[in-house]
This record gives structure tokens, C-alpha cells and sequence, in this order.
């Protein structure tokens, strides 16, 4: 018999709110007496938990050592694997793009890169209400999923906007064909020097790291829902060669390829996909994500984004 059961949910926000948060998702794991999940998470933007169920997640972004994580839990962007373990719990999850992190956090990306921390009383507090707007919904999670959004509608409201620059560079770092500083200066129409400034203030890391990231995530996606065997076909064409691949990968991962694929994924496999389309690392499908991983119904909040 299976040692645990896992719901995994996603909901689609409000279009206005599509810049500045990646999707939002709910899952429900129940384990046996005893028993707790261990996963990874790839690189990502930064990203907000809130467990409102059972006993958070004892978490750490490699090579730091592993703590105890707070029901409203931020971690900011990072460039390297979280690994993770959970027990009996059940969770909403929301991630902020480099966007809402210029629209809605007062303070450097930078300053939070790579780091798990406490959400209440942090610069994420203005999201602290939201455990409570979870916990108000009574495990129904269409319902919270709807509260969420409007809570997220009213914050937009309030905010003034982002600087267009902002935007284009979130845009351009999914573009597959760039891997050079100076091309994305160039496309984001600003200079190398302003556009270092914009990603350490806004995306926590500098264009070169980003860039990286993007050509590691492209690849590891393509393995990990195409080729799932085949490293060496699911390598970007901007790696020099296979050796090149293996140092990110064990500078990241904090392991080898091989360990990687060997390893089971009993979470990631389930939501792989929209958290790579979260990081741009592949297009969002005609499917919405909660039929292709769920099985379930999701809620209506406006047309699936193509």
C-alpha cells in the first residue's frame, strides 16, 4: 500500500496579476504514521508557502544545512536546488516574478537571494494576511483560491507601476536564443551597466548568472518531461559540451546528472511542469496543468493562457 497520497491543485490568477506572480497551487499531502516526503526544487523565482495544515516544510537551499520552515515561508530567488521534507500538510504556494518583486517588495532581490526566511514581519510581510485568508476558507480551496485573488486584485489597485524595463527583461530571459549579456542589454533597451543595476535590485542575481539559470533550467525541463534518459539530448545548444552541463549541474544541484535521474521526484514530478513555465524555461500547453497533473477541476477565474 502507498505510504502517502498527494492533491495537487493550480489555479490561474486574474490576467492584470499575470506579470508579477507565477501560478498559484495548492497541494494536500497525507503520509502514514511516521513517514515524510523528500524532494528538490530547481532554480526559481521567489516564492511564498503558506501551510495551513499540519507541520510546514524543513527546507534549505544547498549547501546550507536544513531548518525548520514557518507557516508563512519566503524564499527568495535562487540559483541553486532547495531541497526539502514534508509530512502530513496541506499548503498554497504562490511565486512572485521579478515584476511583482519591483511592484510589490521594497527591498533588494539581491538581499534574499538563496535564502529561506519567515514571511511575517520580513519585506514580504504585505502578504503575511494571506495564511489567514487560507486558513478563513476552511480547506475549501477553490475558495481560498478565489480570496486570493482578490486580495491580489486590491494590492495591484494600490501599487504604482513598473518600469517597462522591468517587464522586457523578464521577458527576454525566455528567449532560448540569448546567452549573452550585452544581446539582452541590447534587447531590453538599456545599457549593460543599468541593466546589472536592474537584475541585482529586482531579479537577485546579475544578467550573466540569469542567463545560466535559464540555459540550465531549459535543459533540465527538456529531460525531465521529453527525453527522461537522455541527458545529452536534452542539453541547450548553448552548452559548449556535456562536461560543461555536468559542472552547473553539480554547482546547482549539488549533485551529479546521473544522481539526479536515479533519485525519485514523488512532488516535483507532479508540478514540474508549470513551475518550468513559471521560470520560462518552456511555453505554457493548451492544457491547463491541473488536467494534465491533477485530475481535478479548476476553478473559473477567466480563459487558460495559451
Amino acid at each position: 500500500m502507498p505510504t502517502f497520497t498527494l492533491d495537487v491543485r493550480f489555479f490561474r490568477l486574474s490576467d492584470v496579476l499575470a506579470p508579477y506572480f507565477t501560478a498559484l497551487y495548492s497541494f494536500a499531502l497525507t503520509c502514514d504514521e511516521g513517514v515524510s516526503v523528500a524532494d528538490a526544487l530547481h532554480p526559481e523565482w521567489a516564492a511564498m508557502r503558506f501551510t495551513y495544515v499540519g507541520t510546514p516544510p524543513i527546507a534549505r537551499v544547498i549547501p546550507a544545512a536544513m531548518c525548520q520552515c514557518s507557516s508563512f515561508a519566503v524564499s527568495g530567488p535562487t540559483s541553486r536546488a532547495i531541497d526539502f521534507r514534508l509530512s502530513t500538510s496541506r499548503i498554497f504556494g504562490l511565486g512572485l516574478h521579478p515584476a511583482g518583486w519591483a511592484r510589490f517588495v521594497d527591498h533588494p532581490a539581491s538581499s534574499l537571494r538563496n535564502r529561506i526566511v519567515e514571511g511575517e514581519g520580513s519585506v514580504f510581510d504585505t502578504f503575511s494576511p494571506l495564511l489567514r485568508v487560507v486558513e478563513e476558507a476552511g480547506g475549501d480551496d477553490d475558495a481560498a483560491a478565489a480570496a486570493i485573488d482578490r486580495f491580489l486584485l486590491d494590492l495591484d489597485a494600490r501599487t504604482p507601476p513598473v518600469s517597462p524595463r522591468v517587464l522586457a527583461c523578464q521577458e527576454a530571459l525566455k528567449d532560448a536564443d540569448l546567452n549573452d549579456v550585452d544581446d539582452l542589454a541590447e534587447q531590453v533597451g538599456t545599457s549593460r551597466r543599468t541593466l546589472e543595476r536592474m537584475c541585482s535590485q529586482y531579479f537577485g542575481f546579475p544578467p550573466k548568472t540569469l542567463l545560466r539559470r535559464q540555459r540550465f533550467l531549459r535543459s533540465l525541463s527538456r529531460f525531465m518531461l521529453e527525453s527522461r534518459g537522455s541527458w545529452s539530448s536534452a542539453l541547450d545548444r548553448h552548452y559548449f559540451d556535456q562536461a560543461h552541463f555536468v559542472r552547473d549541474f553539480r554547482s546547482i544541484m549539488g549533485m551529479t546528472p546521473s544522481e539526479y535521474a536515479e533519485m525519485p521526484h514523488p512532488i516535483l514530478d507532479r508540478i514540474l511542469a508549470q513551475r518550468m513555465v513559471d521560470q520560462g524555461a518552456v511555453a505554457q500547453t493548451d492544457l491547463p496543468t491541473v488536467l494534465r497533473y491533477a485530475g481535478g477541476n479548476r476553478p473559473s477565474m477567466g480563459p487558460e493562457t495559451k
